[in-house]
């Protein structure tokens, strides 16, 4: 990869999709929803889920909706696609339990995951997980999997006052990790929260896509977590130093 600046002090990561399989994990959970609504189609489910999910979720880190009020409105969109047009706030809780059972029996890590944070922190680099996921949830989903030792700090959304691409939340990061934001690097899968947020805090953005989807000019974009590894020269030996003596 050409033209790659110096290796970063500290890399930030977002969890969901880019550590951990968030996908397959909420595909679980939204079969369970279906099969219980009677929902026929997982091609409109999935579509429509998605669409929702970063309508509602959005409205929530805007402060528009509460935790619980996101979560109503994904399930009560997946239950009138279905044919139930009058769902109690109550049953939505309910379906959204349910889901919540079905994601984390699927929780799981992708292949490079472990290898690349064992790499990283060996070399000594400082690693902190970076998400708008809720904290409750993203530190259960760390300790299940033990991915916690693994980093010097875990900073969400909906206890740091700001969700990404707001720089604050990156700004705090970096301040818990004890780096400049410029030393940093964050590695995520959405070109808006991840990519955009990156910049506006002067961290370098990479972007995972682990899809194969079109590639965005001009910002850095890996496959799996192999490549992070060669751009700060831990793939080849030799190529850069490791971190605490930059």
């Amino acid at each position: 990869m050409p033209n790659l600046p110096a290796p970063p002090t500290a890399i930030c990561f977002d969890l969901d999709d880019t550590l951990i399989d968030d996908t397959g994990a909420s595909s679980q959970g939204l079969r369970a929803v279906m099969e219980r609504l009677g929902h026929p189609d997982f091609g409109a489910a999935r579509a429509l889920w998605d669409v929702q999910t970063e309508i509602s979720f959005a409205a929530y880190l805007r402060g528009n909706l509460s935790l619980e009020q996101q979560r109503r409105e994904r399930v009560r969109a997946l239950a009138v696609q279905a044919g139930h047009a009058d769902i109690a706030d109550q049953h939505c809780d309910d379906l959204y339990r349910l889901y919540l059972e079905a994601h984390r029996s699927a929780w799981r890590v992708f292949p490079d995951t472990v290898a690349a944070l064992n790499a990283l922190g060996s070399a000594g680099y400082r690693l902190a997980v970076l998400t708008n996921g809720a904290e409750s949830l993203q530190h259960a989903k760390l300790q299940a999997l033990e991915l916690t030792p693994y980093f010097h700090a875990v900073v969400c959304a909906d206890t740091a006052g700001a969700g990404k691409p707001d720089p604050r939340i990156f700004h705090m990061t970096a301040q818990r990790l004890g780096v400049d934001p410029a030393a940093c690097w964050h590695v995520g899968d959405q070109i808006q929260s991840d990519g955009v947020g990156a910049v506006a805090s002067r961290m370098r953005p990479v972007l995972i896509d682990r899809h194969g989807r079109p590639r965005v000019e001009g910002v850095t974009t890996i496959g799996g977590l192999d490549e992070l590894l060669r751009m700060v020269g831990l793939g080849a030996p030799g190529l850069a130093p490791a971190a605490g003596s930059l």
